[in-house]
């Protein structure tokens, strides 16, 4: 009997061989790796992953499909039911290092990325089918009206790689939006360190909630004018123009510009 998909839950399950099998292969994961799988739903990828490696974890809210999986599975899958958003992914890393997969639900996909690169786990790397759309901001240049908070923020902390695209009809109901696969690898180390990270993540912040405006005037009051010329940033631009590396520089430059 098959399980109906909960709109409170995000749930489109994947369904198309061709697509699992080609997201399985991009994953590639080695018998050595600590594999956790987020929402494996009725295990469509989980059984591909698990026809390359004898054992992974996965992470599953939905308290329905827990027996389900531990029946087809047995003790190839271990399950923590749990919400991804609050899970402890640390518990289940070890000196290697954790990946994580997942299909994950359009809802949570930004918040669980930004989740799982604050975890003191070591991952090396995150392989998700997101919204097309999300896919597209991770992956964005400067100066691309896709590019924003969330394109800096992954960009800072990982290199971005969208692989590729997956129509509606893959799942099961199909979703109203495309999707794509998209790998996140965390830079070890980071290539444009910020002094404090926390200046950094709000300066971002600030600059983009106010797009529209230029540096100058989206950050008025929030950062002392003489940090523009120690960074070296001309405050007529605006945030959506400035790489990775110039927000690194304009954070940076905050505290000497306060000393």
């Amino acid at each position: 009997m098959k399980h109906t998909p909960r709109k409170r839950f995000g749930q489109h399950f994947l369904h198309a061989p061709a697509v699992i099998e080609r997201i399985a292969g991009a994953i590639n994961p080695r018998e050595e790796d600590t594999l956790v799988e987020i929402g494996p739903g009725e295990g469509a990828l989980t059984a591909a992953l698990l026809q390359r490696i004898r054992f992974l974890h996965a992470v599953e809210l939905d308290r329905d499909l827990v027996p389900r999986l531990q029946q087809r599975f047995g003790g190839a899958l271990k399950i923590h039911q749990a919400d991804a958003l609050r899970f402890d992914f640390s518990t289940l890393a070890n000196e290697r290092g954790l990946r994580v997969v997942g299909n994950l639900p359009y809802n949570i996909s930004t918040p669980l990325i930004f989740h799982l690169l604050s975890t003191p786990a070591r991952i090396l790397d995150m392989t998700f089918l997101l919204q097309l759309e999300v896919v597209q901001r991770l992956a964005a240049s400067p100066g691309n009206k896709t590019y924003g908070r969330l394109s800096v923020m992954a960009q800072y902390h990982c290199r971005v790689e969208a692989l590729f695209q997956v129509s509606p009809g893959s799942f099961r109901p199909p979703p109203k939006v495309h999707s794509a696969l998209v790998r996140l690898t965390p830079s070890n180390p980071i290539p444009w360190p910020a002094n404090d990270e926390a200046v950094f993540a709000n300066l971002v912040n600030q600059a983009f909630a106010q797009r529209r405006k230029t540096l100058g005037r989206a950050l008025a009051g929030r950062i002392p004018p003489p940090a523009f010329e120690i960074a070296g940033i001309d405050p007529r631009r605006r945030a959506e123009t400035l790489s990775v590396a110039e927000f690194v520089k304009l954070s940076n430059a905050f505290a000497l510009a306060c000393e």
